[in-house]
C-alpha cells in the first residue's frame, strides 16, 4: 500500500466519511480544570501512544511519520490487526530524551519531529499488537496536566510557533510552571475546510 493510499484511507477513518471532512473519531477523555477564551487547562489520564521519529523539518516529516503510524493501525503489525483511529494526531519536536532512545537520530541534535497516534481508550501494552516497523514504538504516557490553546485553519509550523507563544505568555502570566515544549494536535483530515478545522497546541504544565 503506497503512502498516499494510507494517508487517504486514514483520513477517511478520521473524518468518519463526512462530506465536509468533519471529524467523528474518538478522542481521549480529559477534565477541563479551567478555561479562558480559547485556552484551557486540562487533566488527562494515562494514555498509550504509537509514535515515530523522523529527521527533518515539520513539513518534511509529517507525511512519512503519518504513513508509518497509519500502516501500523491498518494492520502492519504481528497480529495483522486493525486498530480504531482516534484523534488528535500529535506532533512535536524531538527532545533530547526521545533522541537518546532512537539511535537512528541520536547524532542529529534534535533536528527531528515525533508524531504520535493515541491508542483507543482501554488499550494496554500487553494487548496491543507489536509493530512490524521498528521505527514505530508503543509507549505509555502518564496522566498529566496540559495547557491547551485551540484554533482553526492550517496546522502549520508557523501556527504552532505563534499559538505556542500566545499560550506560553498566558501560562507565565498565571504563574504556571511549564514542563514541556509545545505539541501540535490535529483533529481533522486534510480536506476539511480550514475554518472548520480543530487544531490545538498542547504544553505540559505542573
Amino acid at each position: 500500500m503506497g503512502a498516499w493510499s494510507v494517508l487517504l484511507m486514514t483520513s477517511l477513518m478520521l473524518a468518519g466519511c463526512s462530506v465536509l471532512g468533519k471529524r467523528t473519531a474518538n478522542e481521549p477523555p480529559y477534565k477541563v480544570i479551567s478555561q479562558e477564551g480559547e485556552i484551557e487547562i486540562r487533566q488527562y489520564g494515562e494514555l498509550i501512544v504509537a509514535e515515530t521519529v523522523v529527521e527533518g523539518s515539520y513539513g518534511q516529516t509529517s507525511g512519512a511519520a503519518f504513513s508509518r503510524l497509519a500502516g501500523y493501525i491498518f494492520g502492519k503489525n504481528r497480529a495483522k490487526q486493525k486498530i480504531a483511529m482516534t484523534a488528535p494526531v500529535l506532533q512535536e519536536q524531538a527532545s533530547e530524551k526521545i533522541s537518546m532512545t532512537a539511535p537512528v537520530i541520536q547524532e542529529k541534535k534534535g533536528n527531528a519531529w515525533v508524531m504520535s497516534f493515541v491508542m483507543p481508550e482501554g488499550s494496554t501494552l500487553e494487548a496491543l499488537p507489536t509493530p512490524l516497523d521498528p521505527a514505530v514504538k508503543l509507549r505509555i504516557v502518564p496522566g498529566k496536566k496540559v495547557g491547551v490553546i485551540r484554533y482553526s485553519g492550517l496546522h502549520s509550523e508557523n501556527n504552532l510557533r505563534n499559538y505556542a507563544q500566545t499560550l506560553t505568555l498566558w501560562l507565565e502570566k498565571k504563574g504556571v510552571m511549564i514542563l514541556s515544549g509545545p505539541r501540535a494536535a490535529s483533529y481533522d483530515p486534510p480536506w476539511t475546510i480550514p475554518f472548520l478545522r480543530r487544531n490545538e497546541v498542547h504544553i505540559d504544565i505542573e
